[in-house]
């Protein structure tokens, strides 16, 4: 029968597995962000990294591409059991990376062990990153061990690199007072984020597209609107009513996934009667539109919402919903392989034009500043209905980083036609790289697809300017 249904649909695989497959990983919905702003931080000695998202939010998909994304030089530990204890957890890494310990061991004995094997492979040129999922699980005492781990040091650089993925209850146990220690080393912090509907509607293709189908859309919007209220916008979800849905189109001999088909799918998930009440309040708040009433009602039944608000510089800040953004982040673009032909920009940016000189901006280098001054002007003419291009989004944390793009961009591209942004947002201070001025989205797709590969690298992807204001 499975062959049989991929044929139906003119597919080569099942499209939507709940088991994490790099093949399928979507990079929309600041998922692809996500990953190589994760590289950057273990490729550059950033301490401690925290990822942190719903059940079904994608973060095992995530682990397992940052798995692969990661260069040849990183030796890669995963631990994926929780309950590991202080001394397990010692034994585990040593294990993963081939320590041979002498028999027995005390915990001092392993730690030295380890710690002298990590000089040896940091003399060699090499990394180690310990990639722990499920950390929200993990005794306090083992998590105390992962601070300890995290001293090892040379005089200048860490000799361990740790990623942890946990559900949002890592936040409520790391704000714990005795580890206290531990928060403090984190140097960055992800949230995975529900899917909204639009996002969804591209999911579904993309994943779609990569199990081999080349025909029209399968799922009409009726139908990817009802998912999206049954799912709450989570993957691992989607994923479960997809696949129902398309087993029911296949016995009723359909080619399109309409609402009645999703409805089927819903009667026979286990969150069926949960993914119902959902999809009540989705359709009362109306008022407030679709895709933004999925991002609050998943809000109050998962009690998350990821970093949307922002306020324009050197105006006074309104005061936006409760929110709980990465502490530092660097965004590039959404789409993967083969786009949709219609691409659903992110939320709108606040206005970006400064209003006075970027006195207060001491961390922006000397080419980030005249871009955001010289760029003002045309922010603030050009016609709300052209495109431009965003190569890339970070915190100020990073504004090295956004420097040394814009001197890279500068190279490889025209410079009147590379822009930047600044911005205030509730946690901090936000800077943008655009390219270009278009008339359509679809000439700003097309001039994507012929920018340099060193610039197609960052995923450029299509915005209008009006998001900007």
């Amino acid at each position: 029968m499975a062959a049989m249904y991929l044929e139906h649909f003119g597919l080569t695989e099942p499209p939507f597995r709940i088991t994490p497959h790099t093949d399928f990983f979507f990079s929309g919905a600041n998922r692809g962000a996500t990953l190589e702003a994760l590289v950057y931080a273990v490729t550059s000695d950033e301490g401690i990294v925290k990822v942190s998202g719903e059940v079904g939010t994608g973060k095992t998909m995530l682990c397992r591409a940052l798995m692969e994304k990661l260069p040849d030089n990183v030796s890669i530990v995963y631990l994926a059991n929780p309950s590991l204890s202080r001394e397990d957890i010692l034994y585990a890494i040593a294990a993963e990376l081939g320590v041979t310990l002498p028999e027995p061991a005390r915990t001092s004995a392993v730690q030295r062990k380890l710690q002298e094997y990590l000089i040896e492979i940091y003399g060699s040129g090499r990394q180690v990153v310990v990639l722990i999922d499920e950390a929200h699980a993990m005794p306090a005492e083992t998590l105390e061990e992962i601070r300890l781990l995290s001293n090892l040091e040379s005089n200048r650089h860490k000799l361990l690199q740790l990623v942890m993925f946990g559900q949002p209850e890592i936040n409520e146990v790391l704000a714990r007072p005795d580890l206290r220690q531990l928060r403090e080393r984190i140097t960055h912090n992800f949230a995975l984020e529900p899917l909204t509907k639009d996002e969804i509607a591209q999911y579904l293709a993309f994943r779609l597209r990569a199990a081999g189908h080349r025909g029209p859309e399968i799922f009409s919007p009726a139908a990817v609107k009802l998912l999206a209220s049954a799912s709450l916008g989570l993957t691992r979800r989607i994923n479960i009513l997809a696949d129902k849905a398309l087993l029911a189109a296949f016995a009723a001999n359909r080619r399109q996934i309409t609402p009645r088909e999703v409805r089927v799918a819903i009667r026979d998930s286990e969150f069926g009667s949960v993914a119902r009440q959902s999809h009540r309040q989705f359709l009362t708040a109306g008022a407030i539109g679709a895709g933004i009433a999925l991002v609050l009602v998943a809000a109050v039944l998962i009690g998350w919402i990821g970093e949307r608000q922002a306020t324009p510089i050197d105006t006074p800040a309104v005061a936006p919903a409760a929110q709980a953004a990465p502490a530092t982040r660097i965004e590039t673009a959404q789409q993967g392989s083969e786009p949709p032909a219609a691409v659903t920009p992110p939320p709108a940016e606040p206005a970006a034009v400064p209003a006075t000189p970027l006195r207060d901006w001491p961390e922006l280098g000397p080419r980030t500043t005249a871009k955001v001054q010289a760029s003002a002007a045309w922010l603030a003419q050009t016609d709300g209905e052209r495109w431009f291009l965003q190569l890339a989004r970070a915190d100020v944390a990073q504004a090295a980083y956004v420097e040394g793009l814009i001197g890279k961009a500068d190279e490889l591209l025209d410079p009147t036609d590379i822009r930047a942004y600044a911005i205030r947002i509730k946690e901090g201070k936000r800077l943008g790289v655009i390219y270009g001025d278009f008339p359509t989205q679809a000439a700003a797709q097309a001039a994507a697809a012929e920018l340099p590969s060193e610039i197609r690298q960052l995923n450029p992807y299509p915005r209008q300017v009006q998001r900007l204001r």
